[in-house]
């Protein structure tokens, strides 16, 4: 099956050939920033020796009393060079992002490897009636974006089981999760770690701006845009699959099980680490199915996880209930009762007071994760003592390896360009322009999520993106009056709807490599042109989506209005200049 594999990758034509040649010719995503980092200093030298600036929209000059003139700053300069390498594990550490997703991941980390998230994913689709397979393999894959790699590696597997069992193609079923899983990527019911990954990032470029030194990040900011993306892309992924992909396909005769020969091709992928749990060797059979040779990547049989879940569920019971004691009882911690003291009652917001409360929401996923994951583990058996919760937290901190080396390089570009100027200087000219162009903002927004969505074809991971992104489109998108919340929705939906189609995804090989366990001739141009339908429609309605939630102003979650006013502003008549 590598060799089908290598076949169809090598076959590849058009303009999806083209996007993955191209692709392929970049470097990794660390050493973009790393080279950024060097055009970032030759541009602001350039800029620092021609005069580049614009006049500050928030800042004062107190000598003349107008706006304070920004001028951009060469990276050379003795100051900057000293900042670099003096401030440099300042630089790292206090990156925002990399303490919100660390600690989230301390938690998920003993829930995923204690089985929790992949007998939760796999009791609610194999429990879903066969005529509602569909929306509920969809339902679980957008909200088993909480569960990171297990909702690829349990999920998508145990769909295209669960259709084959149930007398459809197996392909739709793990087309449908796919969908879910990785377009889906930002809907979801709650906040979760790609909030606090992506919520940090948009922190760190308010802080580079110095546009609002008061504004921090919200890990709910987008809860009820997510929601509402849930809502939207269940019954799209719904349609799809069932009246567009699963007809093409054709009626399913295979049986309920993938054929012999392919049955280990997970192994020849070069991705065992993630595949490890799907060897014939740690598979169990699949009761209704009689499918021994398509494992079901739960290691737990009926009786045993329904007691881990049932252990898993009284835990977050129990989280959820010390954070309503918190919130809810007199003089508790997570209420600033002080926080409207001064204010008349009209003009203080709820929200104000709960302030401390949606600070601790990280705090709150690590718990949740971390105590749901050990109760299921102690219950079946994957967690004997305390060593082996450790263990879990350790090996999860092993996995972000990765993520730590490319956090060094974004934090250090962020960083520079916020000490160069340029960020802020681009941002006051490019809101400018949009703004000498007339057009509606939520039409931007549309623009943003388009532009996003085909970036996301060229560099896949999310992260990398936003911290490219983040430090022009945040500043721009204040000065023309969007929050940092909403550029960070429209930045979410443009970045997971093009994910199922480009071969630069992580873990496009890996979804190959299940499709063909059960056809043995399915190549990537298979694989692209069965997802490019919900592609297309997810980035549709997910475009629509923005430009009304912008253009009837709802909020975007709790305390984040969709609009922003700065907070001091200048002088109305001081336009934005270039010398």
């Amino acid at each position: 099956m590598v060799d089908a594999a290598a076949t169809a990758e090598n076959t590849q034509s058009g303009f999806l050939g083209w996007i993955e040649r191209t692709g392929n010719k970049l470097p990794d995503p660390v050493f973009i920033f790393f080279y950024l980092i060097l055009a970032l200093v030759a541009v602001s030298m350039i800029a620092a020796l021609t005069g580049v600036s614009a006049f500050h929209p928030t800042a004062i000059d107190e000598a003349t009393g107008t706006a304070q003139r920004i001028e951009a700053v060469g990276l050379l300069s003795p100051e900057n060079i000293q900042r670099l390498w003096v401030e440099m594990p300042a630089t790292f550490t206090h990156f925002h992002p990399l303490g919100y997703v660390l600690v989230v991941m301390l938690g998920a980390g003993v829930a995923e490897r204690s089985g929790f998230f992949a007998a939760g994913m796999s009791k609610a689709v194999k429990a879903a009636p066969k005529s509602l397979l569909t929306p509920v393999v969809a339902l679980v894959a957008m909200i088993g974006n909480h569960a990171a790699d297990a909702g690829y590696v349990v999920l998508i597997p145990l769909a295209g089981i669960l259709f084959a069992a149930a007398g459809r193609h197996p392909l739709a079923g793990i087309a449908a999760a796919f969908a879910g899983v990785s377009g889906g990527f930002s809907a979801n019911i709650s906040p979760g770690q790609l909030d606090a990954l992506l919520f940090g990032i948009t922190e760190e470029a308010v802080n580079a701006s110095a546009l609002d030194p008061a504004w921090t990040a919200n890990i709910a900011g987008n809860w009820y845009f997510i929601a509402a993306m849930t809502v939207i892309f269940l019954p799209i992924i719904w349609y799809v699959t069932d009246k567009v992909i699963e007809p093409r396909l054709g009626a399913w005769t295979g049986g309920a099980q993938a054929g012999a020969a392919t049955a280990n091709a997970g192994h020849a992928t070069g991705t065992a680490s993630v595949t490890e749990d799907l060897s014939d060797d740690a598979a169990t059979d699949h009761a209704s199915s009689g499918d021994d040779l398509s494992p079901d990547p739960s290691d737990h049989d009926g009786a045993l996880a329904s007691k881990g879940l049932r252990a898993a569920g009284l835990a977050a019971l129990f989280v959820v209930a010390l954070w309503a004691v918190m919130v809810f009882a007199s003089g508790t911690p997570l209420v600033n009762e002080a926080a409207c003291e001064g204010i008349p009652a009209a003009d203080c917001s709820i929200h104000a007071e709960l302030d401390p409360f949606y600070k601790s929401l990280v705090a709150a996923f690590f718990l949740l994760f971390l105590l749901t994951g050990w109760a299921y583990g102690r219950a079946v058996g994957t967690i004997k003592d305390h060593r082996d919760l450790v263990e879990m937290m350790a090996e999860s901190m092993k996995d972000m390896g990765y993520y730590l080396v490319l956090a060094f390089a974004a934090a250090h570009f962020v960083a520079m360009f916020g000490w160069s100027n340029l960020g802020l200087i681009s941002a006051v000219h490019g809101a400018a322009a949009i703004q000498s162009t007339g057009l509606p903002l939520p039409l931007v927004l549309g623009l943003m999520v388009l532009f996003t969505g085909l970036l996301n074809l060229f560099v896949g991971s999310a992260s990398a993106k936003w911290a490219l992104l983040a430090p022009i489109l945040v500043p721009m998108l204040m000065l023309l009056n969007i929050s940092p919340e909403g550029a960070t929705a429209a930045y979410r939906v443009g970045d997971s709807a093009t994910n199922i189609i480009t071969p630069l995804m992580v873990y496009f090989p890996l979804i190959l490599v299940f499709a063909q366990r059960w056809q043995k001739d399915f190549g990537l141009g298979s694989l692209t042109a069965m997802m490019i339908p919900y592609s297309i429609w997810l980035l549709i309605s997910g475009t629509v989506l923005i430009v009304l939630w912008f253009y009837l102003g709802i909020p975007l979650g709790p305390d984040a209005p969709v609009g922003y006013a700065l907070p001091e502003m200048a002088a109305p008549a001081a336009p934005a200049i270039m010398e």
